[in-house]
């Protein structure tokens, strides 16, 4: 028998010093999940700090520089990964130092990579988990700090990571949803002003010349697309630079706060598109929300993080407002339901999770149903735009076509009147 030395959290997430004997360091940590304690780091011989020689938990890592700092781009994919992979470790019985360092050894992102040396640094030295994430915003934002924060107060730090698992894949899911909806119009929209365009600079100005040869009356369309061509042709580099100005003049106002009110407000009142945008933000809502209760954590907070995350500012006004109801002693439903921006059927079953106690999970039917009517919305969408974006294409060069034609048929037909 082997003497082992571990620091581990019990169930009321407080730190738990001590040794324990066992044949092998699997062996070790299996007795004290029996105990009821998460294994936050297990060595051999004496102070907990030292590090036993076992080739399964031998890992080297290396330390900060100095004043060393990466600008760290992770994407959310790697985050998941990350979560997920963590989660399991831990639940598999592994200490939490030894699974952040496999995760370090094996991480391609060399900032991240960084980054995840300083937490392991953090943590050896006796610091939570939470706080170390806490120090790493740009990646681990307010709702990951505080479920992690929630699972080591409550000492189900491994069941909180497989629900924030969980949550980000779920989140994920429905952004390449919204992606694939966005991405077609589009392209297609671009697709369509570009051939336009090319038309009108350069290929229907050649019209001219023949049609001023012809000495003949030009039909107003015909007219009006000649000098429609000749401006954009003859003010070529204006009208471009113009169109730059406009749009960064746009994106600029529309990153201001009241600018980005705007912006959430006309994107709601949008035909078809508002109507998906306001589905996902309530589903975002009731995930996020309901993830966080789930957690632990108490609903106030829970209603300040999820207020960051609704992704529209106007949701993100209701669901402050309604906080502030709740800190004055109402409940949730009543100020969701005045806010006007939340359908009935989501007041309503928040109000009676409310009663019945049973918040999160009437949240998490919430999120399932407003899913699937993204999915089915996406796909409704991506069915009517392709016709849509076809049409707006034949209107656009049909009418190009008739209007350079036009006076050729009145040509031909007067000749063949003498």
């Amino acid at each position: 028998m082997k003497s082992f030395t571990y620091k581990s959290r019990n169930s009321q997430g407080k730190i738990v010093t001590g040794t324990v004997e066992a044949e092998t360091e699997n062996e070790a940590v299996s007795e004290l999940r029996r105990r009821g304690l998460t294994v936050v780091h297990l060595g051999t011989g004496k102070g907990s700090g030292t590090k036993g020689g076992s080739s399964f938990f031998s890992l080297s890592f290396s330390r900060l520089a100095d004043g060393a700092k990466t600008k760290v781009k992770l994407k959310s994919a790697e985050l998941v990964v990350f979560t997920r992979q963590l989660s399991t470790m831990v639940s598999s019985g592994i200490p939490l130092v030894e699974s952040l360092e496999i995760l370090e050894e094996q991480t391609q992102n060399r900032g991240f990579k960084r980054v995840l040396n300083e937490i392991v640094v953090d943590v050896r030295a006796g610091k939570d988990l939470s706080q170390s994430l806490s120090r790493h915003p740009k990646i681990f934002k307010d709702i990951y700090v505080n479920m992690v924060r929630a699972g080591e107060a409550s000492g189900q730090l491994d069941t909180v990571l497989d629900r924030l698992a969980e949550y980000q894949e779920a989140s994920e899911a429905l952004k390449g949803e919204i992606k694939s909806a966005m991405t077609y119009p589009v392209v297609s929209l671009t697709m369509v002003l570009g051939i336009t365009i090319f038309l009108l600079v350069f290929i229907i100005p050649k019209f001219e010349e023949m049609f001023t040869a012809m000495e003949i009356e030009l039909p107003f369309i015909t007219s009006a697309l000649l000098a429609t061509a000749k401006f954009l042709q003859r003010y070529f580099l204006v009208w471009i630079a113009a169109i730059v100005i406009a749009v960064v003049g746009v994106i600029f106002y529309f990153r201001s706060p009241k600018g980005q009110r705007t912006l959430d407000w006309l994107i709601l009142k949008l035909p078809v598109f508002g109507t998906l945008f306001a589905k996902v933000a309530i589903s975002r809502f009731s995930r996020t929300f309901a993830t966080l209760i789930k957690s632990g954590v108490p609903i106030l907070g829970a209603l300040e993080i999820v207020q960051t995350t609704a992704g529209n500012v106007v949701f993100s006004d209701a669901i402050a407002k309604a906080s502030e109801s709740v800190r004055q002693g109402e409940t949730l439903g009543e100020p969701l339901a005045r806010s006007g921006v939340f359908p009935p059927m989501v007041t309503k079953m928040v109000a009676i999770g409310e009663r019945s106690g049973a918040l999160e999970a009437l949240l998490e039917k919430i999120s399932e149903f407003y899913d699937q009517q993204v999915s089915a919305t996406v796909k409704s969408l991506t069915a009517l735009i392709e016709p849509i974006m076809i049409g707006a294409m034949g209107f656009l060069v049909g009418g190009m076509v008739m209007a350079i034609f036009l006076p050729i048929f009145k040509m031909i037909g007067s000749m063949a009147s003498r």
